[in-house]
């Protein structure tokens, strides 16, 4: 299917909870890479909004509230606050930071529930709730705290068990005690009002399927959803018993407030309304929300895939069915998985991880941005490690782009009194460079484009690669002595590449570029954006100012002190090897693994991964389905031996039998490689 051309992009990112700071997981889970986009998107002069805000409402807020003796106001104004600060510092490019305590969010969130109870599309029912007697209060799920019936922990939650992973409802919990009294509570009756999201489940399906085969959806997202529709859609609770959230509009249920859930994925339409009012057009909202020639990705971590791919997609189209004003679906809802600190996942409670406001206390926001960015858990979950960063800052940000930098300014400075020198003559190296710079860029936009940041970035560093093998194959130190000509070309096109290499980094480094755009003493906004990125837009004679190391190296002593505090932590010393996902070696003799040859391959119809593969066992010959389209082409893989799964089940994949599984690793850019095999080895040879 084509691709929709739009006029305009809407990107929103997750609204982050105001009961504690931005850590680095929630940066590289929706943020970072959501601005990273976006700064794309502007450096090639695109309509695009980037809207976000706190979520103030919910359970865990009135908790924190009730622990410190405070109002929840407190809580929310504290952390929205420092929130909004980190995230500035750390230069996400926010066109509207909200909160959903505004009484704009209030009202948008109102008309959303009143037009679905106006029109009969939400269901009473009576249901039973635990009641604490001495609190005078239904107890929320996370009031709740008992005995998880599975694992038998005490310290299980009515909504989750922490020690198993184990999602309960309130009734599943083993002698359950309210989290404010202490007390047993009772069960009592309440009234409540359900959306109805089993009855959108086909309608949910035929719109995720028609959405990836336009954008191509990442598998993860498609899998998180697919299980969701397997289980099959249930009513979901709109309203709750709280004091804290948007009141409900109705009489009788003045008491009650809406489910966070319901109401706090709406923050990013009234954000949006806020943003609008703030420029002085209050309508202005509703072409990026109310017009089809809108584009409309929503970047998020995977815990909130079933909310974005399926619960508001399902109040957009119930809203849509009974208003003439119609809201845009997501056309992509690019989710990545868990960034984890140095082996563990982040923990508030445990106290494992680092906080961003405090990593910004000690080092500057971009060698973090780049270090995020290069390893962004884009299709599984990743880890940020110090010594990793470290060796990311000193050896590529540090010894590729800051040396090459570096050398060049500081070359032009001594040699060429801080002036572009004129190009007089192109020699083969010099023609071969600039041959490849518009592929670079396509490449490079390619990526960008499809959500690939960490590869795009890769790509860019490759260029950075090439910038200082250029300077080096040049070898300006020898013909400033000998031919003053070469030598003046070689500088020339050394700077116009740094002018690329800023333009090109700053969605990753935004800081950085503009201080090269300054030592460069680029001013005009024409030789910033990325159209004439690859051009020569440096005229000779042109002054460039004073030099200056861009990147500074980290040392040993300045991470030290946080290697420490880990070995001294409690919560890396607590934990134990989980053996919960290890099989014995009985389990691994029975999978059977043999040699095999390609002997015919063809793309399958309709599929922009999957490859159809007849191979040859030397006792039988067999068809498998492997997702490998993306990474060769079907010539290249006949004659070639390969490694399969010879004994697991068949399965039929759109529509095609698969008796097999070919194995393949996933290099550090996320590209399959097949398992090279001796050509000397004979089919059907089993591994052992």
């Amino acid at each position: 299917m084509d691709k929709k051309k739009f006029k305009r992009t809407l990107v929103t990112a997750a609204l982050p909870y105001a009961n504690g700071p931005i850590h680095l997981g929630h940066l590289a889970g929706a943020y970072l890479p959501a601005d990273i986009f976006v700064r794309f998107k502007r450096l090639k002069g695109e309509e695009i909004l980037f809207i976000c805000g706190s979520d103030e409402h919910g359970v865990p807020i009135t908790i924190t509230a009730e622990k410190e003796g405070v109002s929840p106001k407190v809580i929310i104004d504290r952390y929205h606050e420092m929130n909004r600060k980190a995230f500035e510092d750390f230069g996400m490019s926010f066109d509207n930071y909200s909160r959903t305590s505004l009484p704009i969010h209030h009202k948008t969130a109102q008309e959303f529930f009143l037009k679905y109870y106006e029109n009969g599309i939400l269901k009473q029912k009576k249901e039973l709730q635990y009641y604490d007697e001495k609190a005078k209060m239904f107890l929320p799920d996370r009031y709740l705290v008992g005995t998880c019936p599975h694992c038998k922990s005490e310290d299980a939650r009515g909504d989750q068990c922490e020690n198993c992973g184990s999602y309960l409802n309130p009734t599943d919990l083993i002698n359950p005690k309210s989290k404010i009294t202490g007390e047993t509570p009772v069960l009592k009756e309440t009234t409540h009002f359900y959306f109805p999201l089993g009855d959108y489940q086909e309608r949910l399906e035929k719109y995720i399927a028609e959405k990836d085969a336009q954008e191509g959806w990442k598998e993860n997202v498609l899998n998180y959803c697919k299980s969701w529709f397997q289980e099959g859609l249930q009513d979901r609770a709109v309203t709750r018993d709280l004091d804290w959230g948007v009141k409900v509009p109705v009489e009788g249920f003045e008491n009650k407030v809406l489910y966070v859930w319901f109401e706090a994925v709406l923050g990013y339409i009234s954000s949006t309304k806020e943003w609008a009012e703030k420029q002085g057009k209050p309508e202005e909202w509703r072409k990026f929300w109310q017009d089809n020639e809108t584009k409309y990705l929503a970047f998020i971590g995977k815990d909130n895939v079933v909310f974005h791919c399926i619960v508001f997609p399902a109040m957009l189209m119930s809203w849509n069915d009974l208003s003439e004003e119609k809201y845009i679906l997501p056309d992509n809802v690019p989710a990545n998985e868990f960034l984890n600190y140095e082996g563990l996942k982040f923990s508030k409670s445990r106290g494992w991880g680092i906080d961003l406001k405090d990593f910004l206390e000690h080092f500057p926001p971009d060698p973090l941005r780049y270090y995020l960015a290069s390893i962004l858990p884009e299709n599984r979950d990743t880890d940020f490690y110090w010594r990793d960063f470290q060796a990311k800052n000193n050896n590529e940000l540090a010894d590729i782009f800051g040396n090459f930098v570096n050398r060049t300014l500081t070359f032009t400075a001594k040699h060429f009194n801080s002036q572009v020198p004129e190009i007089k003559k192109l020699s083969e190296i010099d023609q071969e460079l600039l041959r490849q710079l518009p592929e670079f860029k396509e490449k490079i936009e390619t990526l960008y484009e499809r959500i690939k940041i960490k590869d795009a970035l890769n790509e860019t560093m490759n260029l950075a690669r090439l910038a200082n093998k250029y300077f080096n194959d040049s070898q300006p130190w020898k013909t400033i002595k000998e031919d003053l000509d070469a030598c003046a070309t070689t500088i020339n096109l050394s700077l116009q590449l740094i002018r690329t290499l800023a333009i090109m980094l700053s969605p990753v480094i935004p800081f950085t570029s503009e201080r090269i755009f300054k030592i460069l003493n680029i001013k005009e906004d024409e030789l910033k954006i990325w159209e004439f990125c690859t051009e020569t837009k440096l005229k000779a004679g042109h002054k460039i100012n004073q030099p200056e190391i861009i990147f500074n190296k980290i040392d040993d002593k300045t991470i030290e002190p946080y290697l420490k505090s880990q070995e001294k932590s409690e919560t890396k010393k607590s934990v134990t090897p989980d053996n919960s996902d290890k099989i014995d070696i009985d389990e691994f003799k029975k999978v059977e693994i043999r040699i095999a040859q390609v002997i015919e391959c063809e793309i399958i119809p309709r599929s922009k991964k999957l490859l159809k593969l007849k191979v040859d066992l030397g006792f039988e010959q067999r068809q498998v389905v492997a997702g490998l389209a993306e990474f060769y082409k079907p010539e290249e893989l006949v004659g070639k031996k390969v490694l399969i799964v010879s004994n697991l089940k068949e399965v039929k994949i759109m529509n095609e039998l698969s008796q097999g599984m070919i194995l393949a690793v996933e290099d550090k850019n996320n590209n399959l490689k097949l398992v090279s095999v001796d050509e000397s080895l004979p089919l059907g040879s089993i591994l052992r």
